[in-house]
């Protein structure tokens, strides 16, 4: 019996003192901190919070096929140093994409024995492939992906709304409840650059916020029209978020997340040739920041994801500056936590609702609520012990994932993940590995 007690545990939405009680990977009790008769070893967190680990629903590991962009071994090694203990994969950019049972079963192959953390995977949907969406579900996908705008990947094939009619019927009648991932921007409302490419201005005027309100709103409908679950994908804009609002209220089964650049940057912070900041849709003026914290505040917003999409220095055009050819992603899942940490002390925003935001909620909407995302009898004892008053600097050289390229290099990030236990067992502890390889595939 491993028993893992602190004054600063997070439960329930607040913080108090408690020991969590854990046999064979499993929390089996949560007590009172002084309650710990019979336990063979005691981890006594000290001034640490004990949290659950963060369940990040939106990453991007690109194995096969393009894994000298990011794999699985670095993306949950990157994940466990972030206090990240379950990530769901996205059905792209790897080779061949999550469209078919043939496809999962690829790429299940290719992350088993590599994983430190607990993983599972979206399925797809692109233009023909609705035969296979009854498939994937019986294989265990958590859910399905779609783009509403090109992909950045020719294998991944972007859906109008006459694909999403003959695919949507299917999720309808699943016994299963598997949510529509969608990322939204209407491809008519996309602008040519118009300016030079080395100013983000430029790359920025291409996206602007009518194609994700767009987007949105033909989602709404067809949710509603359906009766399906939908979820808006690195929601970035304020009137993104109010139509997503606006359909909650109408009673949509509707629900959208935003990511940490979009809290942390904004437009007016990106220097000339900085490449580093592009992702689509893009970083976007201070008033869309200060009201996606709102919005997460208010509930409309549910949850905060990394939307991890590293790619090689060639591709995001590091030595150019071009913003028009660099590859659209940000590498954070490492510091995921960090950085919303950081934004949240500046608002006055309590670490527990954090937890809500990174753990609980994502849990919840790839259906993984039932034994991920909090401390309680019965789930795994996926947990971390964060540090909330520490403070340093993000030098990208030590990171975990492949390639040491993110925006909030050299940034000063509030908060430290000290430890981070996998169904019990640590992993990381101290800023090394401990034990590698514990994780499953979901």
């Amino acid at each position: 019996m491993l028993v893992v007690r602190g004054q600063r545990v997070v439960l329930g939405g607040t913080e108090r003192p408690a020991s969590i009680h854990i046999d064979h990977g499993v929390i089996v009790d949560v007590r009172d901190y002084d309650d710990i008769a019979g336990a063979a070893d005691v981890v006594e967190a000290g001034r640490l919070v004990v949290m659950p680990g963060l369940v990040d629903t939106h990453v991007h590991v690109n194995e096969p096929g393009r894994t000298e962009w990011e794999g699985f071994d670095t993306a949950t090694r990157a994940a466990a140093a972030g206090g990240v203990t379950t990530i769901i994969d996205m059905p792209l950019n790897s080779i061949p994409s999550t469209v078919d049972v043939a496809a999962l079963r690829a790429k299940q192959e290719a992350a088993r024995g590599r994983c430190h953390v607990d993983v599972g995977f979206w399925g797809g949907i692109v233009p023909g492939n609705e035969e296979s969406i009854e498939a994937l579900i019986e294989a265990g996908v958590r859910g399905f992906k779609c783009f509403m705008t090109p992909s950045g990947v020719d294998e991944f094939a972007s859906v109008g709304a006459s694909d999403l009619r003959r695919a949507l019927p299917r999720l309808a009648r699943s016994v299963v409840r598997c949510p529509l991932l969608v990322h939204a921007e209407d491809p008519s409302r996309l602008r040519d650059a118009q300016g030079d490419p080395h100013s983000y201005s430029t790359f920025l005027e291409t996206r602007p916020v009518e194609a994700e309100l767009s987007a949105v709103g033909t989602i709404a409908d067809l949710a509603g029209e359906y009766d399906v679950a939908a979820h808006i994908v690195h929601v970035s804009s304020v009137e993104g978020m109010e139509r997503v609002a606006a359909a909650q209220a109408a009673g949509v089964n509707l629900t959208a997340e935003t990511c940490p650049h979009y809290l942390t940057f904004t437009a007016t912070d990106i220097p000339r040739g900085a490449t580093v900041f592009k992702c689509a849709p893009p970083i976007r003026a201070p008033r869309h920041r200060e009201e996606l914290w709102r919005a997460l505040r208010r509930g409309t917003c549910a949850m905060v994801v990394s939307d991890h999409s590293p790619a090689p220095p060639a591709l995001k055009q590091t030595g150019t500056g071009d913003f028009l050819s660099a590859w659209g992603g940000i590498a954070s899942l490492e510091l995921s936590l960090r950085a919303v940490w950081t934004g949240a002390v500046r608002r006055g925003i309590d670490l527990a609702d954090v937890v809500s935001w990174m753990s609980e909620r994502p849990a919840r909407l790839c259906g993984l609520d039932h034994r991920k995302g909090s401390i309680q009898r019965g789930n795994d004892a996926d947990l971390v012990l964060f540090d909330p008053d520490a403070i340093a600097v993000v030098d990208a050289d030590t990171l975990q994932q492949r390639h040491k390229l993110t925006p909030y290099d050299g940034c000063a990030l509030r908060g430290a993940v000290r430890t981070t236990y996998v169904h019990g067992e640590k992993v990381w502890d101290q800023g090394t590995f401990v034990h590698s390889g514990r994780g499953s595939l979901l």
